[in-house]
């Protein structure tokens, strides 16, 4: 019986043969988009990939269903949509040949990881920084990478790589120091650059005694999901800028509160194994439930 099942199948199928080199292309393919995927999902370009696919599916639907004017629309606008997203695409495109320049095969194709030690300390030497300066009416802005890269930022300052102390803070931003203008970016608990310029927000309904150094931190807070931490000079009191939003007066502690509850909920995360495919990686889906969003 077995033996008949196996002929049938041999006679009915075609042989399918799967060589060393068709695996290896298989798995560069792999990574390569993994990677590309990745990176896109960092940066707001991941949007616009999104938006990509969808004109695809309308493509398919509108050729499906033989909706004449539509797909000659879709068509002319895909005629031009290399060139879209060339210019669309020209900061990751530039960082990861950059990348590739830059360092080996392995580093370009391998995702960064935040020790949850080297944040922790990164908050507790920021808020012991930021009770003495606000007692000093020193001003800071400081800005905690997230999700989304701020390499462009980076580069309008003085690029640093080292790690996050009181007295390294309160000596960049005394009001003598030639970086004391800018504001220092933290990415993985790690200070990477210092005196950066920072988005000038677009809200035109911001309160009129919000000064240049505040206006900056919610510019940065509404172009990307940074944290932004601000200590004015003027009264020397503490504010935090999340997602467009502005909380201000805090005292020491509710700001390492708000620091671990923005941070540290996604440090956790990515140590979280993860079983995702491409698919849902791309458009955030797969979270059991019970995770942070």
């Amino acid at each position: 019986m077995l033996d008949s099942v196996q002929m049938f199948l041999q006679s009915s199928l075609p042989v399918i043969r799967v060589g060393v080199a068709d695996i290896l292309d298989i798995a560069i393919l792999s990574l390569a988009i993994h990677r590309l995927l990745w990176i896109l999902r960092k940066t707001s370009s991941g949007r616009v990939l999104r938006g990509i696919l969808i004109l695809m599916f309308s493509m398919w639907v509108s050729s499906a269903m033989h909706l004449t004017a539509t797909s000659f629309l879709l068509n002319k606008l895909v005629e031009w949509g290399f060139l879209v997203l060339v210019i669309l695409f020209q900061p990751e495109i530039r960082r990861f040949l950059e990348r590739m320049g830059s360092s080996s095969l392995g580093q370009v194709f391998a995702a960064s990881r935040t020790s949850p030690m080297d944040l922790e300390s990164a908050i507790d030497q920021t808020v012991e920084a930021y009770t003495d300066m606000s007692r000093d009416k020193v001003g800071a802005l400081m800005v905690f990478e997230r999700q989304n890269l701020l390499d462009d930022v980076i580069k309008t300052g003085t690029a640093l790589d080292c790690a996050v102390s009181s007295e390294l803070l309160k000596n960049l931003f005394w009001n003598k120091a030639p970086l004391h203008d800018g504001a220092v970016i933290v990415r993985n608990g790690r200070i990477v650059g210092a005196g950066c310029m920072l988005p000038l927000s677009g809200n035109v309904n911001l309160s009129r005694d919000l000064g240049m150094r505040h206006r900056a931190g919610i510019g940065m807070s509404e172009h990307s999901d940074a944290v932004v931490v601000i200590v004015s000079e003027e009264t020397g009191s503490i504010s935090a800028a999340v997602g467009g939003m502005l909380k201000r007066h805090l005292a020491p502690e509710t700001l390492k509160r708000l620091l671990h509850n923005e941070l540290m909920s996604d440090a956790q995360e990515e140590k979280k194994p993860s079983q995702i495919t491409l698919f849902n990686q791309l458009f955030g889906w797969g979270r059991k439930e019970g995770d942070q969003q």
